[in-house]
This record gives C-alpha cells, sequence and structure tokens, in this order.
C-alpha cells in the first residue's frame, strides 16, 4: 500500500508492528536515512539493537547471500519484542531477493524496512510494497519539514515555548538547509537553552544557527548603511575569502538599500515602510533597519542607488579592465561616507 506525505509521518512516529514491510525511497538520502531512523526506533525502542532485534544488511550483500534476508527475517531473538530485518540502499539488482522475502513473511516474522534512492513508478521494489496487502511504500520527497515536523523536532530537544519570531527563523532556516542540519540546530538551541526560563527567542535561534555567507553579507551591509567606513576591509576580505563574486555583493547592496529606501519614502513613516517589506524582516535585523531608514533620507538613498547601478553596469561591462573587488570597495566606501552626511 502506498502512503501519502501526511499518513506517512504519522506512522513514522507510531508504526505498527504487524506489518510485513515498509519501504522508504527518495532522491535525499539523508532524508531517507531520518525517516529509516524514526520508523525502526519506534518498532523496536531503545534498547533494540543491544537486544539483537536488529539485523542490518546492504542491499549489494544480498547478492553474495540471497538468503540472508529471509534468515534474519526467520531468526527468533533471545529478547521478546518486535523485530526488524534492515536492508539498505536497494536497487533493482536486489528486488528479487527483498521480494522473496516479502513473500514468504509470516505473523511473528521480522519486519522488513528497506531504503532506496529514487526509484521510477515501473520499479519493482515500488510496485510489490505498494501492491502488497501487509506492507508500505513512501516516498520522500526535498520538500522543506512541515510546521508539524518542526515541532515535533523542538518536542524531542526539549524546547517548549517558542517565540513567533523564533519561530519564523527556523522555518526559513528549513527552506536553506537539509533536515539533517536542520535537526542539528535544533539540537543544539536545546542544549544552549538548558536551565534557561522563558520562551526560545530570535536571538537565541541566531546564536545557534550556522553563519552562512549571507549572514556576513548582512553585517557589511549594515556596516556600510551605518557609515562604519573602517570595518568594510575587513569584511570584504573575509566574504572573498568565502568565495563570495563582486556582481553578488552588488546584488546584496541594492537589494538592501532598497529596501531602506522604500522604508524611508513609505507615507506612514519609516515604521510603517519597514513593516510592508517583503519578505518581511523581524527582531533585532527589524529594528536595525528601522535605524537605519529613519537616518537616511530618502533623497540620499536614491543617490545611493545610484550608485550601485552605474558599479553594477561597469562590472558587466565587457570593457572594463579594473579589477572588480576594488571596485566594489569603492562603492561601499562611498555609501559610508554618504551615510555620514546630514
Amino acid at each position: 500500500m502506498k502512503l501519502n506525505a501526511r499518513e506517512a509521518a504519522g506512522y513514522f512516529k507510531k508504526p505498527d508492528p504487524n506489518r510485513a514491510g515498509l519501504l522508504i525511497y527518495g532522491n535525499d538520502a539523508m532524508r531517507v536515512a531520518l525517516r529509516r531512523q524514526e520508523v525502526i526506533a519506534a518498532l523496536i525502542g531503545p534498547n533494540g539493537d543491544e537486544e539483537m532485534r536488529l539485523s542490518r544488511m546492504p542491499a549489494g550483500e544480498l547478492r553474495k547471500d540471497p538468503a540472508a534476508l529471509l534468515d534474519a527475517v526467520k531468526a527468533v531473538s533471545f529478547f521478546p519484542g518486535p523485530r526488524v530485518a534492515f536492508v539498505e540502499d536497494a536497487t533493482e539488482a536486489a528486488a528479487a531477493h527483498v521480494l522473496a522475502a516479502l513473500e514468504d513473511w509470516a505473523e511473528g516474522d521480522a519486519q522488513i524496512i528497506v531504503t532506496a534512492g529514487q526509484l521510477k513508478a515501473s520499479s519493482k521494489l515500488r510496485k510489490a510494497f505498494e501492491g502488497h496487502p501487509n506492507a508500505y511504500a513512501v516516498g520522500i520527497y526535498d520538500d522543506p519539514p512541515s510546521r508539524g515536523e518542526i515541532d515535533g523536532m523542538l518536542k524531542e530537544a526539549g524546547l517548549g515555548q517558542v517565540s513567533r519570531e523564533a519561530m519564523e527563523a527556523l522555518t526559513a532556516l528549513s527552506r536553506e538547509m537539509g533536515p539533517g542540519d536542520l535537526r542539528q540546530v535544533i539540537e543544539k538551541l536545546g542544549l544552549y537553552m538548558r536551565g534557561a526560563s522563558g520562551e526560545v527567542s530570535l536571538a537565541d535561534v541566531e546564536a545557534c544557527a550556522p553563519q552562512s555567507t549571507e549572514a556576513v553579507l548582512d553585517d557589511l551591509l549594515n556596516i556600510v548603511a551605518e557609515g562604519k567606513m573602517e570595518q568594510i576591509g575587513p569584511m570584504l576580505t573575509r566574504l572573498k575569502a568565502q568565495g563570495v563574486q563582486p556582481v553578488g555583493l552588488i546584488i546584496g547592496a541594492t537589494r538592501h538599500f532598497k529596501a531602506l529606501y522604500a522604508a524611508a519614502s513609505d507615507p506612514g513613516g519609516p515604521g510603517q515602510g519597514i513593516a510592508r517589506l517583503k519578505p518581511p524582516v523581524y527582531g533585532p535585523r527589524r529594528d536595525r533597519m528601522l535605524r537605519q531608514a529613519q537616518a537616511w533620507s530618502a533623497d540620499r538613498l536614491e543617490k545611493a542607488m545610484s550608485y550601485l547601478v552605474d558599479t553594477d553596469l561597469q562590472l558587466r561591462s565587457s570593457g572594463q579592465t579594473a579589477p572588480a573587488m576594488a571596485l566594489v570597495e569603492r562603492v561601499l566606501i562611498r555609501l559610508s561616507v554618504l551615510a555620514q552626511q546630514p
């Protein structure tokens, strides 16, 4: 039988121990592995491996020993409780051995858990599990974790109360990184918050989130918008070492100053303008951008935009001979000087 995404999320947490088997397949090996870990842990408990109720075998070994899976399915453990025979990274080459064990499965045997990469609809493995009356097949796709899944990770990390801004930041992170990396961030957040009272704040999430190139770029643009000229050089050196390209810097700077211009020129004032930005900004970043929009006039922001557009055209010109990063540094310094003007 085939499980859809909503049904699968609940099944992974509370699988049926009387099923013959489960096939988990998908293009992202990390996502598949996380789901496999979750369902096996739910079936055999935390001590199942120590109690020899889990048999693990790479699918490649079945070619050398075709009976290995069936033996594992029929074997009896010294310890009571559900048993699992796990086949990792199955391909069509292992399909015959897996399907033979599935066909011979009887009540009381170990449940067969199989993981695989992306499988076509015509795959023998997929068709067998989807058509079996007592087995399931689940496709894992590259969709970001749902709100429910993030809530589950937070609960596992011992985090109960989470502010709206912190949850929005975690949701944004879930779109930028894989589920394994997100789980590590949340586990780190759980350790960070241990012993602390109150809800998880945006600042707490930012303290535990990885410092990406995007975060360093934001730091640079804040420095420029606040007229801190002496810090531009070291920050540019850091970004250059991370492989950021000059055109990318100009695109980021243009986006930042365009947002400031939209806020500063809003008829309702910078505060209302910041609130209307898309995508929205929250927490300390919102407060900082609001202060910048209040410090800059719309006229000076228009001038800043013209500097950035001119530099962008220079960088993209076929006749450009000056070092690209030097052009970027020059325009950022001009903007920081402009920020200091009354």
